[in-house]
């Protein structure tokens, strides 16, 4: 008896994107074909229980023949061991060093050393995520964080170069390095409220106006070492001069005018006008006091903390809605360009813009 097959020959890799998907999130072989049993694959290709294994298993060699290419993707275009097109290419390299909120949000601020990995076991129980899942993501993390780390110039270009990243994932990346070189304070139950977005925001802001980067080379001390990365150190100079602005707080004329002219501007425009008005010294005060003691570490890592103790909860107990935010905060900062003996503008307002953008994003109301 005759049988007629019908035979492809090809070189091109065959990847399958929803078996990619099911490998990166930390499915075992058998776990990934009940899936794809349940999505309904066998009735659309008629395959049988064993050709469905047996093409997962086989997928499933390919990726991790490749993960080896992927940890340094610019190696994937130029080996010629698998036959892969630059679209499929981009696929792979962007899924592999994308991430799940939840995980990141876990880590975001801590040390990327062997200390936290250990505590990947808890983090997989509580997120839901599994565990190969976040060793694959907090490898990432580690290995983009090591090589930006030896790189001189803007974050986010060299993370999208090295990397081949999209724009949106290389600064999403940006926000998890400069977080972990500054080990900003993010797991305080009071913080439980924000997401990673909230301060991958945040992030953007403090790497494009508080960083070395951020005043341009040309401006950058002759002493400083440029093998550091410039958009992941804060600016020392700028965070000592952010101590003139007490002046704002402890020169009680300056405070009273400031106040008045706050007041002035805002009577009539809001229904908590008196609120803001009984506590504007108190709020300046936190503003004030927390940019003036930006030069210890402590107090860059308890920075986020401190804007929600020191001024969004107070306002968020006077019911202050989002707008009544944005118009005090505008009227705050302008009316400080007002004040006659009030020198520090520059300094001001490169504090109060990064300040009022981030409060913005974290006062949900």
């Amino acid at each position: 008896m005759s049988v007629e097959l019908d035979v492809f020959v090809g070189n091109t890799t065959i990847m399958d994107e929803e078996v990619y998907q099911l490998w990166l999130d930390g499915y075992t072989v058998n776990d990934a074909v009940k899936v794809r049993m349940e999505g309904g694959v066998m009735d659309e290709c008629e395959a049988s229980k064993d050709v469905l294994l047996s093409d997962t298993m086989d997928q499933y060699r390919t990726f991790q023949m490749c993960e080896r290419l992927l940890h340094s993707p610019a190696k994937l275009a130029n080996q010629l061991l698998f036959q892969i097109p630059p679209h499929r290419q981009i696929m792979l390299i962007e899924r592999y060093y994308a991430f799940d909120d939840t995980f990141v949000r876990e880590v975001l601020g801590k040390k990327l050393s062997k200390g936290t990995k250990k505590d990947l076991d808890d983090i997989s129980a509580k997120t839901g995520v599994t565990l190969k899942s976040c060793r694959r993501q907090f490898d990432n993390f580690k290995r983009v964080f090591k090589v930006v780390e030896e790189l001189k110039g803007p974050l986010v270009e060299n993370i999208r170069q090295h990397f081949l990243l999209s724009d949106k994932l290389a600064r999403d990346y940006a926000a998890i390095v400069f977080f972990a070189n500054n080990r900003f304070e993010t797991g305080k139950r009071k913080l439980q409220y924000l997401s990673f977005q909230d301060f991958a925001f945040c992030a953007g802001q403090l790497i494009s106006n508080w960083t070395v980067g951020a005043v341009g080379e040309s401006s950058i001390d002759p002493s400083y070492n440029m093998v550091e990365d410039m958009d992941v150190d804060l600016d020392k100079e700028f965070l000592q001069e952010l101590k003139e602005l007490k002046i704002l707080i402890t020169d009680k004329d300056l405070l009273d005018q400031h106040k008045s002219l706050v007041c002035t501007a805002l009577r009539g425009k809001t229904k908590v006008f008196p609120e803001m008005e009984t506590s504007f010294k108190n709020l300046s005060r936190g503003l004030i006091n927390i940019a003036a003691k930006l030069t210890n570490t402590k107090d860059v890592r308890d920075f986020f903390i401190d804007l929600v103790e020191k001024f969004i909860e107070p306002c968020r107990s006077d019911r202050w809605t989002a707008a009544d935010m944005k118009l005090y905060l505008t009227h705050y900062t302008n009316s400080a360009h007002i004040l006659d003996t009030f020198k520090h503008q520059v300094v001001w307002d490169r504090y109060m813009g990064v300040v009022k953008s981030c409060i913005f994003k974290m006062y949900h109301d």
